[in-house]
């Protein structure tokens, strides 16, 4: 815990305002939970300043958690405390307003790719960004507050990048933060509905998904979800992406990809995740990065496809050789 760092994040927050949060291009639960999570806990702790959150970049399956605040005059950002959560590098902030700020703090949980912003808090051993958000609020109880709706914020992030808390980023303090957020007060039944109660389409799609996937001579589960699958299953470029969770649970696959099939940029763009082997340095090659153990990459043709999944076969290839203990 960067305490040192939390202290100069809170007193930026006092000198200011005005405050603008920022997430990042395609959004995920992380994301919007600790962008709408930290804009719940400054509102009711500093009910005195503006707080606004702006973003056209939605996640459908994320609409339940509400809308964000419609846009303002690019002026409100020149005089205001812009803060960014869980976002490694500034090309993925997705309000480009950023940089009208006066000032920028960055706050994440990502393998740091660069440093912006004049206060830069990053943890990468967390398992979410919201994770973080509970720790400041807890660090800081006696001056900041936080309610049942800030608690289900950051609730959605921990539960959604955790993979329900089941990937290698949980540990104690990352069950300690939830907790703290269920005292609070999270209906966590009606959650869970929301979060994975899936179409009876979607069902045949993952039947499709089991049908069609492959594993490579060393280990790597994968499946294309070209335009034809998409159109036929009627499938958002969020639900093709989700469709990497389907291959998680393979034994003897400890790397499992997703390529899905953008027609309107004419790239591919790939899920990457794992268990045991490292695989960010592989997304990081292809135009990506991440975490550990999840990341995402672009793909500009079918060669280029072929050879990250050449580059991954023989990554984990090496992995195997030389380790004991993956299933």
């Amino acid at each position: 815990m960067n305490m040192e760092m939390m202290e100069k994040i809170l007193q930026k927050i006092k000198e200011y305002d005005r405050i603008m949060i920022f997430r990042h291009v395609r959004n995920d639960g992380d994301c919007v939970g600790a962008s709408k999570g930290l804009k719940t806990i400054l509102q009711l702790s500093f009910p005195e300043k503006e707080v606004y959150l702006i973003d056209t970049d939605t996640a459908a399956y994320l609409e339940f958690l509400g809308p964000e605040d419609e846009p303002v005059d690019e002026e409100l950002y020149k005089d205001a405390l812009g803060i960014v959560v869980d976002t490694a590098s500034e090309n993925r902030i997705s309000n480009k307003n950023y940089a009208l700020c006066k000032e920028l703090i960055k706050i994440d949980h990502h393998i740091p790719l660069e440093n912006y912003g004049s206060l830069c808090w990053v943890e990468e051993e967390r398992s979410s960004c919201c994770e973080m958000i509970v720790v400041f609020y807890e660090a800081f109880k006696d001056q900041l507050k936080i309610n049942s709706e800030a608690a289900t914020y950051l609730y959605t992030g921990m539960v959604t990048d955790s993979g329900r808390f089941k990937y290698a980023g949980t540990n104690g303090h990352t069950l300690r933060a939830a907790a703290t957020l269920l005292d609070v007060g999270v209906d966590i039944e009606t959650l869970y509905a929301r979060l994975y109660l899936e179409a009876f389409g979607y069902l045949k799609f993952k039947a499709h998904v089991y049908n069609r996937m492959q594993i490579t001579e060393n280990g790597v589960a994968y499946l294309f979800v070209d335009k034809a699958m998409q159109e036929e299953f009627g499938l958002t470029q969020e639900q093709a992406s989700a469709c990497v969770g389907n291959l998680d649970s393979i034994r003897d696959v400890i790397c499992w990809m997703v390529f899905i099939e953008n027609a309107e940029t004419e790239t591919i763009r790939v899920r990457l995740r794992s268990r045991f082997v490292t695989i960010n340095e592989i997304a990081e090659k292809y135009h990506g990065g991440g975490h550990a153990n999840a990341s995402g990459a672009t793909v500009y043709s079918i060669e280029e496809m072929n050879a990250l999944l050449a580059d991954a076969d023989q990554h984990v290839k090496q992995y195997k050789e030389t380790h004991e203990g993956w299933l």
